[in-house]
């Protein structure tokens, strides 16, 4: 009699319908609503989960054993720019080793414009990571009108039209600017507003790095949401921040006025990286209009001595409105005229240069520099406490504003290997700023809510089986800004689409992702 309930038991648990993938069992479940974890298993089949519960009847291929560990979605970058360095490094490593499985790329008004083509090469490479992408609106200007400073024209205008609509209808989820950059900066609110429309007709975003995030954020902020009113769209407010020492313990005011927003019925979102130093590039410390039209025409007009002394001039008053005496707030993270540059500040780079110990030649080194190229830079020169109450608002995600790192290339910001596994170590464990169910939330479901992604951001039957298993006593961030090259700790599972990418905290070279369109 045992021998026949044993073979029926077998038959039982073999059969195609209680057969799976794989099982994670007995994990504690926090499954990205925000609500407290329960004890349960997770079945996977096929890429997509299926089961949530106890599951004693089913038997799988693999089995994760969770006990004592939290079980999660994958977590959601919003905010990313992986153009160029997909093949570099396919299994975009300090993604996956912080908790990543999808991630959000064409921020700042930077992107592939022909998203179509770009989502086919990225299907057929297939990166660890899942990705999704904004149009952006400084490569759409670039592709119909290059760099130039002045309006476009009625038929330049429609060809942008139509360069957003077509990316709509290739997948784009949005579209994005970067009022800061170039071309961006020399655009007019009204264009964006009727770019941003072609987006918003095919429910799309709109996703601002905003017109400035230091002495005139409460404009730049405003700007965006009238862009958002007017195009009848929600807003993601990109790395949302105040810059500059003078700047300091605004972030009441600027919070406030997107709770407003809210509050009048306006779809008002914002991300950010929990660090106080920011990342961009060293043109941003110079005047816009000096960096129209090219690099040929950046350098003729720097070798102008009157434009070259108004530049320099331009730079020591930003500098003196930070109340320093010097430029060491900028930090190279990447500079290809000169390596031995990078990690060392303007101030330090200028006295390599045997120079005198004075703004003027500081500022000069930096014109010399834009004229070799340009760099990108770590800027120093946010407060911690701004960085810990914008943490608190409930309508904020998570963001690395980072590429795929090449490991040890350049000194690049901690934030491409670090951004979660700090705001769980820092900010929840050691310093309880957010709770560990507030923070999941964040990382998941909310940015899946805001870019529609309807089957992701959840641990919910039927969903895409992006799931990560880990200890919260455990990760930490290893990557600083003297030794970024160090991959985050603590992620003991990882799998993306159901396949298992990180096992026992060692990424296995799978490359499951998606394009998500």
């Amino acid at each position: 009699m045992r021998f026949l309930f044993a073979l029926l038991l077998l038959s039982f648990v073999n059969h195609p319908e209680n057969r799976v993938d794989i099982i994670i069992r007995n994990g504690k479940i926090l499954d990205g609503t925000g609500n407290s974890w329960y004890l349960a298993d997770v079945a996977i089949k096929e890429g997509r989960i299926v089961k949530i519960g106890k599951l004693k009847n089913l038997a799988a291929d693999k089995e994760i054993d969770a006990s004592g560990m939290y079980v999660t979605p994958g977590f959601i970058d919003v905010h990313t720019h992986i153009e160029g360095d997909e093949m570099a490094n396919p299994e975009a490593s300090n993604f996956i080793y912080d908790g990543v499985t999808s991630v959000v790329t064409g921020n700042c008004g930077s992107s592939v414009v022909d998203l179509n083509k770009y989502f086919m090469k990225l299907d057929s490479v297939k990166l660890s990571i899942n990705v999704a992408s904004l149009i952006g609106h400084n490569d759409v200007r670039k592709a119909v009108m290059g760099t130039a400073n002045r309006e476009p024209s009625a038929d330049e205008f429609n060809s942008m039209k139509s360069l957003v609509e077509q990316a709509m209808k290739d997948g784009a989820v949005g579209f994005s600017t970067g009022l800061i950059y170039i071309p961006g900066t020399y655009s007019k609110t009204s264009e964006v507003v009727e770019l941003a429309k072609v987006a918003a007709a095919y429910n799309g975003v709109y996703a601002s790095h905003i017109r400035d995030e230091a002495d005139s954020v409460v404009y730049a902020i405003n700007e965006a949401l009238r862009v958002g009113r007017e195009a009848g769209m929600p807003v993601e407010i990109s790395h949302f921040k105040l810059s500059g020492q003078q700047n300091w313990g605004r972030s009441h005011e600027t919070l406030d006025i997107v709770i407003a927003a809210r509050n009048q019925g306006l779809d008002v979102t914002i991300d950010q990286y929990p660090y106080t130093a920011s990342s961009t590039s060293l043109s941003t410390l110079l005047p816009e209009w000096v960096l129209s039209d090219g690099q040929d025409s950046i350098n003729a007009r720097l070798q102008r001595p009157d434009v070259r002394k108004q530049v320099k001039e331009y730079m020591i008053s930003k500098l003196r409105r930070r109340k320093l005496k010097h430029f060491s707030f900028p930090v190279v993270a990447s500079f290809k005229a000169d390596s031995t540059f990078n990690g060392k500040s303007i101030e330090q780079v200028n006295l390599m240069k045997g120079r005198k110990h004075r703004a003027d030649t500081e500022a000069e080194t930096i014109v010399e520099m834009m004229e070799q190229g340009g760099a990108g830079m770590v800027f120093h020169g946010m407060s911690e406490e701004d960085v810990k109450l914008i943490m608190q608002y409930p309508f904020n995600m998570f963001a690395s504003d980072a590429s795929i790192r090449i490991f040890n290339k350049g000194v690049p910001h901690p934030r491409g290997y670090g951004t979660n596994a700090r705001v769980l170590a820092k900010y929840v464990r050691d310093e309880k700023v957010i709770s560990l169910e507030e923070a999941i939330r964040r990382m998941t479901s909310l940015p899946a809510q805001r870019f529609k992604l309807k089957d992701r951001g959840l641990l919910k039957e039927g969903y895409a089986a992006d799931i990560l298993v880990f200890n919260d006593k455990e990760v930490q961030d290893l990557s600083t800004f003297e030794k970024p090259h160090q991959y985050t700790r603590g992620f003991k599972y990882v799998l993306v689409n159901g396949k298992v990418t990180v096992k026992d905290g060692v990424h296995n070279m799978v490359r499951n992702g998606q394009t998500l369109r």
